[in-house]
């Protein structure tokens, strides 16, 4: 099994963070192998909700379906599986000075054939993994800055 897990903090509240972080659809926004991701359904965000991922790894396009299987005011279980391999992401935020630490941890199991790939794919996911906390620390952070307004733009000085 591969495990990888990232650890930051960022600029807004742990409700915040919990609130973006349910909706697995906004991995497409910070995560590097999400292509796309669609949610199956409609409804609250809730245990049993789902999503489709295509993802690329390696130039290999794969679909995932994703579960939220728990999502509690701290932690987010989610867990997805194709014919090659089940993945479960799990995300705790607690509260910190200034904002919120986010850890973020993916453990993959690779199927059949795909787990001969597992030294290649360990290496990839480390990449990936700090890639991914980067891109998900700027995206949450971004959640925090005032919205752009144009009365924030200072009048033109006199000529």
């Amino acid at each position: 099994m591969i495990v990888v897990e990232r650890t930051f903090t960022v600029e807004i509240s742990p409700t915040a963070a919990i609130a973006y972080l349910t909706d697995f659809g906004n991995t497409q926004e910070w995560d590097r192998a999400a292509q796309h991701t669609v949610r199956n359904g409609t409804g609250p965000l809730q245990p049993g909700a789902t999503w489709r991922q295509a993802c690329r790894i390696f130039g290999i396009t794969t679909e995932l379906t994703w579960t939220l299987i728990e999502a509690t005011g701290e932690r987010l279980v989610f867990h997805g599986r194709n014919e090659g391999a089940t993945c479960t992401d799990t995300v705790l935020v607690r509260p910190a000075p200034g904002g919120t630490e986010v850890t973020y941890r993916v453990e993959l199991e690779m199927h059949g054939l795909a787990k001969l790939a597992a030294p290649v794919m360990k290496i990839e996911f480390e990449k990936l993994g700090t890639e991914s906390a980067a891109g998900l620390s700027q995206a949450l952070n971004r959640l925090s800055a005032p919205a752009w307004r144009p009365s924030a733009i200072p009048p033109p000085a006199p000529a």
